[in-house]
């Protein structure tokens, strides 16, 4: 923080303790806070009624719950995608998603402000990179959705008292994390595995691993060190083209670290944590849609433990790319399917309000000397 007081969200609970008790203060003060932030999820001092009005103004002077200010919101017109534009005291800024589903909620988190991976398709890589976000910036996040839901089923339970015992808890609550928004994640390694480790903590916001996915756009080491890692987070991949000639020109990274260097990569991180890596494709048409590269991707990952996500395409103004028909999606399957790779098409979700990385931030830079509708 610019006004030099610490953001309590990047402490870890032993370095939060240890900060209480250079001020005098025992140790379980420090998780009193604790259990304030990530379980009964305070956003403000005032909420910790448990503590002293002393140890609440101390906490105000010399301490930040965390650092995000909502700047734009918008939401689909189905009602079932909102995306979050947050402001950082650095001018940087970050975008957030929460999708809801029949049964499930996920949000889709910033790891980086911007990216350097400069995905050709991609709105994020086409603003350029500003920096790695800190790990309570990216915990602040989760955090945020997780209010907002807690918020919404309180109106529910106070507007209809006689429907309490009806209201699902999976459905209120936070189901899936993703760490695949802004930026990449292992360009940005050790601050997202220690916002990864204190939402798992079972102290803490206590949110299971194996309903975490970090993506990668394919960055090898990074690959390495998370199956040496001891939590149970999910893999996955962005692969999009299964040539490194193709994947050249999509996912310039390829370049460092080639289908050759990244393949070995993941068969070893399955091999060691006996866990199913995800293949991310964004189909783009009469670009990797085609059945060269739907049998160049079977053969690529044949006989592995793994299930490909196919995306339609979320276009942005940076690309002239277009999402693929239905057709030639019906044909890419068809080919991996008869190879018997596992793979699912996957649901576009807030093409209306540009929920893709990286588009809400354009848009508003676009049209910064406007007041925008959905301005918050």
């Amino acid at each position: 923080m610019k006004d030099g007081r610490i953001a309590l969200l990047d402490l870890s609970l032993d370095e939060l303790q240890t900060l209480f008790q250079s001020w005098g203060e025992l140790p379980y003060r420090a998780k009193q806070v604790w259990s304030r932030l990530y379980q009964k999820l305070a956003a403000s001092f005032d909420e910790m009624t448990e503590l002293s009005r002393a140890l609440r103004e101390k906490l105000a002077q010399e301490t930040v719950i965390g650092r995000l200010t909502p700047r734009a919101e918008q939401r689909s017109s189905d009602g079932q995608t909102r995306k979050l534009l947050f402001a950082l005291p650095d001018g940087a800024q970050i975008e957030a998603v929460l999708m809801s589903y029949e049964r499930r909620r996920t949000t889709c988190i910033s790891t980086q402000a911007g990216c350097a991976m400069n995905c050709s398709f991609c709105a994020t890589g086409q603003g350029g990179f500003q920096r790695n976000l800190t790990s309570g910036e990216i915990i602040e996040q989760v955090l945020y959705f997780a209010r907002e839901l807690a918020s919404e089923v309180r109106g529910q339970r106070s507007e209809v008292k006689s429907r309490q015992s009806e209201i699902n808890n999976q459905q209120s609550t936070i189901s899936n994390i993703v760490f695949m928004g802004m930026g990449e994640p292992f360009a940005n390694f050790d601050h997202v595995m220690a916002a990864v480790r204190r939402l798992n903590d079972p102290q803490g916001f206590n949110f299971g691993a194996r309903r975490m996915t970090v993506s990668t756009v394919g960055l090898a080491p990074g690959i390495n060190k998370l199956a040496g890692e001891d939590i149970q987070i999910n893999l996955a991949v962005s692969l999009h083209a299964a040539t490194d000639e193709l994947r050249n020109r999509l996912v310039p990274i390829n370049k460092r670290y080639p289908l050759s260097e990244l393949m070995p990569a993941v068969r070893e991180y399955i091999e060691k944590t006996h866990r199913r890596v995800s293949f991310e494709w964004a189909l783009i048409e009469g670009v990797n849609d085609t059945l060269e590269q739907a049998h160049a991707l079977a053969r690529l990952i044949k006989g592995m433990l793994c299930h490909v996500n196919l995306i339609p395409l979320n276009p942005t103004s940076g690309y002239p790319g277009a999402a693929s028909t239905r057709e030639r999606i019906a044909a890419f399957r068809s080919v991996l399917e008869s190879a018997g790779i596992p793979n699912t098409l996957r649901l576009r979700r807030g093409i209306d309000i540009q929920a893709g990385c990286g588009q809400l931030k354009s848009q508003m830079s676009n049209i910064k000397s406007q007041k925008p509708t959905f301005e918050i």
